[in-house]
């Protein structure tokens, strides 16, 4: 018993659910093959009456089809006469003509040599008719309907007292079937009654334990841990999860003490970090006060730039200028929206630094529809494009690098295209960009440290669509094409 108990619950369940079940099912066949048997004898019963009925209705057929024979004389009467007379001879076969002291017997014995006197005495009947005999055929005619109607009168007392005998056998059958009923009732009711009793003592077993190990919990959720914990009984999943709980009480006990161990320790350590981040606080307010303002370097380009100007450095003076209003744009966006037309002025400023920088290697061009430029868009999002197509794209290149910055509208969008001529890029590469997953490497050259990812997932936030920005590459060195779809129904500034 405690081996069966031992093992795991979903053996245990299965094999209450199997047992009760087999049980069950046994009962039910013997029951099905009680109620079988009684079925068979009952109708075995007036087997014997309705053979009886048989013969009587095959001896009357064999009398009438004679006496239609002897008065039409046609064919179709003698074979049906021939036919009958076969039938009844069949069934007389039947009887059984042993000598014994039965009177049952004796009248069936008698009944088949009289069957087989009367076939006789028909068949001459029929010949003597055939043979134009007529005293002969009147003869055995008037034998063979006395014997006819003594057979009838057998056939019918035999069945009458076998009726009575089969009557009191049926009662007796029916009585034992009540009696039958009543047994299969009762062995039923005991059976679901062991079950439930069988079922209840096995679902005992396994709820005490889970009921003794709830009210423990509930006593360590109060903040006892001294508890009486109720010991595993048996080695399934309820014993582990008792064991587990015991070793659980006891590492939370020793977590506690270790805790109050560690509060002093981590009170020292805190004034220690305060002491640390006063000192930091420090450093970075020096840090800050050594910074450059950026508006004294506005104002030391506008100086160069005026100065440029007086004497009479035109080409000097503009880009002063242009680099100004470059970083003043740069520091004035921190709002979070600008327009259009303020994004491209910047790549623009930016285009003519590039050139001024790498003497005019960078073609640019635009296509720009100035009815779009009011509309709204995020700042600093263009030239961290362009900044990334240079550095990447048209750097990388052997011959002249080509710019072309697009403003048109596609169905309810503002499109943004920055497309350029360079070494182009993967689809990896374009798959990994637009899912975040891109690997940035450090490299030489100065930016702005605003990346892609950062270009693409405030685009996202804007458009509250994740396919507002496409990347378009046709293979290598065959360029790279950037569009932004920008909603119409946004408000200008």
């Amino acid at each position: 018993m405690n081996k069966f108990l031992n093992r795991p619950l979903q053996y245990k369940i299965i094999s209450v659910c199997v047992f009760v079940n087999i049980i069950i099912f046994i009962v039910n066949i013997f029951l099905i093959l009680g109620i079988n048997s009684m079925s068979r004898d009952m109708e075995l019963v007036y087997q014997d009456n309705r053979y009886l009925n048989q013969l009587s209705e095959a001896l009357t057929s064999v009398q009438d089809s004679m006496t239609v024979y002897l008065s039409s004389k046609t064919s179709e009467s003698l074979e049906d006469y021939y036919r009958d007379a076969q039938t009844f001879s069949d069934l007389i076969q039947t009887l059984d003509d042993t000598v014994t002291d039965l009177s049952f017997n004796r009248m069936e014995r008698n009944i088949r040599n009289m069957s087989q006197n009367y076939l006789d005495e028909v068949a001459q009947t029929i010949e003597a008719k055939r043979g134009r005999n007529v005293e002969k055929y009147r003869t055995y005619y008037e034998s063979s309907t006395r014997l006819y109607e003594d057979i009838d009168d057998y056939i019918t007392s035999l069945n009458l007292e076998l009726f009575v005998i089969n009557s009191e056998n049926y009662l007796a059958l029916t009585r034992a079937f009540r009696r039958f009923e009543t047994i299969a009732i009762t062995v039923m009711t005991l059976i679901m009654i062991g079950n439930v009793i069988v079922v209840s003592s096995f679902v005992k077993t396994i709820i005490m334990p889970l009921k003794n190990l709830a009210d423990s919990a509930d006593e360590v959720a109060g903040g006892n841990f001294d508890a009486n914990i109720p010991p595993a009984l048996y080695h399934d999943e309820v014993g582990i999860v008792i064991n587990a709980f015991n070793k659980m009480v006891v590492s939370i006990k020793d977590y506690i003490e270790k805790l109050k161990e560690s509060m002093e320790k981590e009170r020292y350590m805190q004034e220690k970090e305060l002491l640390m981040e006063a000192h930091l606080k420090d450093a970075q307010l020096k840090y800050l006060q050594a910074q450059i303002n950026p508006h004294f370097l506005f104002n030391t380009l506008n100086a160069g730039a005026q100065l440029a100007m007086m004497e009479g450095a035109d080409r000097t003076y503009e880009y002063v200028q242009t680099v100004a209003d470059f970083f003043r744009y740069n520091v004035q966006s921190q709002k979070n929206d600008v327009t259009i037309r303020d994004e491209v002025t910047l790549v623009d400023n930016y285009i003519q630094i590039l050139n001024v920088r790498f003497s005019g290697d960078i073609g640019y061009e635009k296509q720009v529809d100035e009815r779009l430029l009011d509309h709204v868009m995020p700042s600093m999002i263009l030239q961290p494009i362009v900044e990334n197509a240079v550095n990447h794209g048209i750097r990388e290149m052997a011959g002249e690098g080509k710019i072309t910055l697009r403003v048109y509208r596609e169905d309810s969008n503002v499109c943004i295209s920055i497309r350029d001529n360079g070494k182009g890029i993967s689809q990896e590469t374009i798959d990994q960009l637009l899912s975040g997953s891109f690997d940035h490497i450090e490299d030489s050259y100065d930016n702005n440290g605003i990346g892609m990812d950062n270009v693409i997932s405030r685009i996202r936030i804007f458009a509250n669509n994740d396919d507002a920005l496409r990347i378009i590459s046709h293979g290598e060195n065959k360029g790279c094409e950037v569009i932004i779809y920008l909603p119409l129904e946004e408000k200008n500034v």
